[in-house]
């Protein structure tokens, strides 16, 4: 018998003040109680019977409480978890409760979307730092995702999908319930040896009920899979000592590529190989190299609308950066990051569009060396590129990492960004941006090559043990041999978050000649050196009604200065956002903005429309509104809207996406972002469309096809983007790429290209 959300959550809040007097008196599944695991006698077959001796003599991690949408129960359907192994898997086993409405599966593509799809999994912390650690979880379809936990798994962050290794697994389901089995071999992931506990945590997102429980109960306003609210994976035998652990990767990639911007149009074929690496050098150190790579199958950039001044951070997709990337990614600060990994074989040609610049070889060396620390270290080589005007460049990036306390952590980074061999007198042959410099000596300019840039930064990471605690500082300073000013940047911030309330507060500075070419720095041309003060509060409520989970007003403000004093940009945002019970959310804010300009820019076009000028003053206000619809239907919106002042005049924006789920076949959506853009005299009138249909098919958990669209009519282009992939192995794939690009007005084709690429992993 079906039971309705309502009537079950109003019955958990009528019990819980009754059950959390008998939670506190039994004291169960607090952060830190044990598991133990012990080795298997017999054969683990994975079935989705639990019918081996192992498993019925093993510990079982019982009595989960909900997470989500109360935390002070039981959960209603119980999820019950067990450990063994043998000399070459870690087993688990998860007897997920349920009835027999249907599970909610948004698509049967490995690495899903996880807040969209009914699932359960694991948290392991093999090094016991209550920092670092891997996560596997599996659907009721026996769909899998797995990836790296840095940080404590403190927030959504923390947790990187793009770690990919081979692991098996079995899903069944029953009447009322389903089990997994899982063998994750010990060659696939990375531990420490000599140590006999593990941090450990289990969950399930329950979707079609909108329940997350986990094994240790965890406070409403923390996530489930975070280490302060783990146990310990207490090993009653010896962990397998590790073996050789060497993968091999090749792949074999064509194209052929037809020009026709160019007269005569001119067509391209093209044939490469080369090769991944992943070697085990200890049980918790890995070496990754590359020779040739290729990522010619990575989905295309989804196009933006940006009407900021400052640069728009585009994510990384390919995999090789993805992989194992905190310790680098996670440097300084959002406004002054050390190293973007987007910087190497990426580069913006002269109309501002990113163009491929071929790696030669690459290699990082990632890990833990004991309990206490972790080294990264990677160096990547690229190759001339004459058509873009670059020479040769090499970058090396390295960290050190130090834990210490219950989940905090020091770390010292570097990074070296060389160009190969370039003097003044190569000025014609490489005439990049980033390749020469202008400097002042005695009042008259000069160009001189920019061989090096280097950065050398200090984090410092401290979190409580219970998460209300968080503060993080960074200090930077970078080198070149043609600043002559202070390049210092550095930041401080801190949170309090607790069950109702949640502060935020922090200071940020990027000197004038702070200059992180390897890095990302988008006030970077904007600011003659800037420092900023910002803070957020909140207030969440969790009233006694059937329809509402939380809502809550926030503040937000922040404040930015030029040196001398004077205040350049201010921003007021008062909001107050309710969540809903049926998954809904709904946001609605008000937002003040001051800009004393310090440099002259064009929103649309310099050649069209006026500038705005450096030292202009501009303030406005304008109302926005943030929703999202029941992810749990087969249709549902994403909508945000602002509508108010912009700069001298006003402007309409609307952004959104409209999902719709086949179940479990595959989903369609429709991207947009629509700007009415209305400012006086001769700054611009425009309509700005960027819309972006998308199908992605899941035909099977192995054969998926996704086809993207996107029209840009302040780019003037239309682009095509399908990838077919086949996953014919455990981590090895087949890809047919087609790519194109249009003009909008006769749909004639500008340029495009198809690609195959295929990969084998192999372990050796």
């Amino acid at each position: 018998m079906k039971t309705s959300i309502f009537r079950q959550t109003t019955g958990y809040l009528t019990l819980s003040a009754l059950l959390l007097f008998c939670n506190l008196l039994s004291a169960q599944n607090q952060p830190g109680v044990s598991l133990k695991i012990k080795k298997a006698i017999g054969e683990i077959t994975l079935d989705g019977v639990l019918d081996e001796p192992d498993w019925q003599n093993a510990d079982v991690a019982g009595d989960w409480y909900l997470n989500y949408p109360v935390d002070t129960v039981r959960a209603p359907f119980q999820t019950e978890a067990r450990m063994t192994f043998n000399d070459e898997f870690l087993y688990l086993s998860f007897v997920c409760q349920d009835d027999e409405s249907q599970d909610i599966i948004n698509s049967l593509r490995r690495d899903f979307n996880y807040p969209l799809n009914d699932n359960v999994g694991v948290c392991i912390g093999p090094y016991n730092d209550r920092l670092n650690g891997f996560f596997f979880v599996v659907t009721p379809k026996g769909v899998q995702m797995e990836g790296t936990i840095t940080g404590g798994g403190s927030s959504d962050d923390s947790f990187n999908i793009f770690w990919d290794n081979k692991w098996l697994s079995k899903t069944v389901r029953y009447s009322d319930k389903w089990i997994v089995e899982i063998a994750i071999p010990f060659k696939s992931f990375r531990f420490k040896s000599g140590i006999d506990e593990w941090n450990i945590a289990f969950d399930r997102w329950d979707l079609k009920r909108n329940q997350k429980t986990s094994w240790i109960q965890t406070p409403i306003q923390y996530n489930t899979g975070s280490f302060a609210y783990s146990g310990q994976l207490v090993w009653e035998d010896p962990i397998p000592p590790a073996k050789t652990n060497i993968s091999f990767i090749p792949y074999i990639a064509g194209s052929t590529s037809r020009n026709s911007e160019v007269e005569p149009a001119s067509t391209n074929s093209d044939l490469q190989v080369g090769f991944d690496a992943k070697i085990g050098i200890t049980p918790s150190m890995n070496l990754d190299l590359t020779v040739n790579p290729d990522f010619s199958q990575v989905e295309v950039d989804r196009q933006v609308i940006n009407l900021t001044r400052f640069e728009f951070r585009f994510p990384e997709r390919r995999q090789f950066f993805l992989e194992n990337s905190d310790l680098f990614d996670l440097a300084g600060f959002p406004n002054a990051r050390p190293f973007f990994s987007r910087r190497i074989g990426l580069v913006r040609d002269t109309m501002g569009q990113f163009q491929r610049v071929p790696i030669a070889y690459g290699a990082r060396l990632s890990g833990s060396l004991n309990e206490n620390w972790r080294l990264a270290v990677m160096n990547m080589h690229t190759k001339e590129q004459l058509s873009l005007g670059l020479p040769a460049q090499n970058y090396t990036v390295a960290a050190l990492q130090h834990n210490f306390w219950a989940q905090s952590s020091f770390a010292l980074s570097f990074v070296n960004k060389q160009s190969i061999g370039v003097d003044l007198a190569d000025t014609a042959k490489y005439f990049h941006q980033s390749v020469f410099s202008e400097i002042q000596t005695n009042g008259q300019r000069q160009l001189r090559p920019n061989t090096y840039n280097r950065v050398i930064s200090a984090d410092l990471e401290l979190l409580s043990k219970d998460n209300r605690w968080y503060h993080s500082s960074f200090l930077a300073r970078s080198f070149d041999d043609f600043n002559l000013g202070e390049q210092w940047a550095g930041a401080a911030f801190m949170r309090y978050a607790v069950r109702n309330f949640n502060l935020i507060g922090g200071y940020t500075f990027v000197n004038e000649f702070f200059n992180s070419e390897a890095g990302f720095v988008p006030s970077a041309g904007v600011y003659p050196g800037q420092y900023t003060f910002f803070g957020m509060a909140n207030y969440r409520f969790y009233p006694r009604q059937e329809s509402i989970i939380s809502m809550g007003p926030s503040l937000n403000v922040e404040h930015t200065y030029i040196p001398g004093g004077t205040l350049t940009d201010k921003t007021y945002s008062l909001g107050y956002a309710f969540r809903f019970l049926n998954t809904s959310t709904l946001q609605l804010s008000y937002n003040y903005v001051f800009q004393q300009l310090t440099n002259s820019f064009n929103l649309i076009d310099p050649e069209r429309y006026t500038s705005f000028q450096a030292g202009e003053e501009y303030d406005w206000q304008a109302f926005s509104v943030e929703y999202q619809s029941n992810t749990r239907q087969k249709f549902n919106v994403r909508l945000e809207s602002t509508i108010g002042g912009f700069y001298n005049g006003r402007n309409f924006n609307l952004t959104g996406e409209l999902n719709y789920r086949y179940q479990p076949l595959g989903n369609v959506s429709l991207r947009l972002d629509y700007n009415n853009l209305n400012l006086p005299d001769n700054y611009g009138k425009e309509q700005l469309f960027l819309i972006g249909p998308r199908i992605d098919l899941t035909l099977t958990d192995k054969i998926f096809l996704t086809t993207y669209y996107q029209y840009n009519n302040l780019l003037d282009n239309m682009n095509l983007n399908a990838r077919f992939q086949w996953r014919f192995q455990p981590a090895s794939d087949l890809f047919i790429v087609y790519t194109e690009n249009y003009l909008p007005l006769d749909f004639s084709s500008k340029n495009r290209a198809l690609v195959f690429k295929m990969t084998y992993w192999m372990n050796l």
